[in-house]
């Protein structure tokens, strides 16, 4: 008498071959994520609302701050506006604005300025320290005009994108920094419908688009899957 093979010991290869597809699918599609991820390296924009920074809904040469607004600018390689680094002094208007008087007919604007780290600095320069200052300027002046009055000289694009502040950094504005090998290429500015300038990569990041998997390695790995399902069910129809 023929003797059959139990079910488990049958399924044992189709399971196991499932298995490994589903690792290596994952592998692919971790390793995929990983070597697409870019950040970009630009002057992000901040407002203080007395304890905390929140990232500014207007670009600076749009926003006209209160008199006793905190805003803040880092300078850093970050993916998006979800990840972007923060200004490292805290959004202290009293401690910032303290050697600086009020007067009539003008506002003060507390600053804080910092140029960040050397790893986000571009090849061959070295970040200043950061740095506060307390802006006296028009009652009707802008972020921009603020920051003009105590950190020049600025440099912006053809879009009005902030490219550098007190001449830090020399050259590049809002440029694309490879995740893999560190190095960079220009990154066409473009602006948002609130006024936040930014990259175009940058803003395709945001949407979810960039750094991401690409549909025809989403199709083959779902064909993967597939083909390790159909073993198991064909192992299940010889029982």
């Amino acid at each position: 008498m023929r003797r059959r093979t139990p079910a488990p010991a049958r399924l044992r290869a189709p399971v196991v071959a499932l298995l490994a597809a589903l690792v290596a699918a994952s592998a692919v599609l971790l390793g995929a994520g990983s070597a697409e991820a870019a950040g970009y390296r630009y002057w992000s924009f901040w407002d203080g609302n007395g304890k905390n920074w929140e990232y500014a809904t207007q670009g600076p040469s749009l926003l006209r701050p209160d008199d006793g607004a905190v805003q803040g600018f880092r300078f850093a390689v970050s993916e998006d506006s979800g990840d972007a680094a923060q200004p490292r002094r805290a959004p202290d208007f009293g401690a910032i604005c303290a050697d600086t008087p009020a007067k009539d007919g003008r506002k003060r604007v507390a600053l804080v300025i910092d140029p960040g780290t050397a790893a986000d600095a571009p090849d061959g320069e070295k970040p200043p320290a950061p740095r506060t200052a307390c802006a006296q300027v028009a009652p009707d002046a802008s972020s921009a005009e603020a920051l003009a009055a105590v950190a020049k000289p600025l440099r912006y694009d053809s879009s009005a994108m902030l490219c550098a502040i007190s001449g830090y950094p020399k050259s590049g504005c809002g440029e694309q920094v490879s995740g893999d090998s560190g190095s960079a290429k220009p990154s066409a500015p473009a602006k948002t419908t609130d006024g936040q300038e930014k990259a175009d990569g940058q803003e395709k990041a945001e949407e979810g688009d960039g750094g991401g998997p690409s549909v025809g390695l989403l199709v083959g790995i779902g064909a993967v899957l597939l083909l390790g399902v159909a073993a198991v069910v064909q192992a299940r129809h010889r029982r």
